[in-house]
């Protein structure tokens, strides 16, 4: 039996894992520049994270899903220490495995309906979580208006949420890709 966080297992999920990790460092990257007074590059980038979870747990199951989560974390963390400044690293990790925890968690309670709905009421209310912890731990205290900031992040995640239902339904046939054998 292979244990859970064992190099057999987790080279089994290497291409979430990547893909995980990869866009959180990007988002940590793009969340520290501002588009405007009330967003910034990282709303665009970030919910592809929750793609990633749900065409997981979809097709490996929320086990699979909460391995590539911590993984990612893990990972994205400590690459992120080095492109980022601190306090957004940890802000960043933070949120973020709450927030995978909740879409996890509540995708699971909703698989079995339309296609559509797990991955996106999902997705939405791990957004919300992910969004007031980041803004919070990451510029509370600071010059920034980080409540317009997280306000204007909030309303493009929801539609990233949105328009991510395409990649996801087009994936749902080609599951297979997100586990290579063990």
């Amino acid at each position: 039996m292979t244990r859970p966080y064992s190099p057999a297992a987790l080279q089994a999920l290497r291409t979430p894992i990547l893909a995980m990790a990869a866009v959180i460092v990007l988002s940590n990257v793009l969340v520290q520049h501002p588009i405007n007074d009330w967003l910034t590059w990282g709303a665009f980038s970030f919910p592809v994270v929750f793609l990633v979870t749900d065409l997981t747990n979809r097709s490996l199951g929320p086990t699979a899903a909460r391995r590539v989560a911590w993984v990612g974390f893990a990972l994205a963390v400590v690459v992120s220490l080095l492109l980022a400044p601190w306090r957004i690293a940890l802000a960043s990790g933070s949120a973020f495995i709450l927030a995978q925890i909740l879409d996890i968690s509540l995708f699971n309670r909703l698989r079995r309906l339309s296609w559509w709905k797990a991955p996106l009421l999902g997705s939405l209310a791990a957004s919300v979580l992910d969004t007031a912890v980041f803004f919070f731990l990451a510029f509370a205290g600071t010059d920034l208006d980080w409540t317009l900031l997280a306000a204007g992040d909030l309303a493009v995640k929801a539609a990233m949420a949105a328009l991510l239902l395409a990649p996801y339904r087009l994936m749902l046939p080609r599951l297979q890709v997100w586990a290579t054998p063990s």
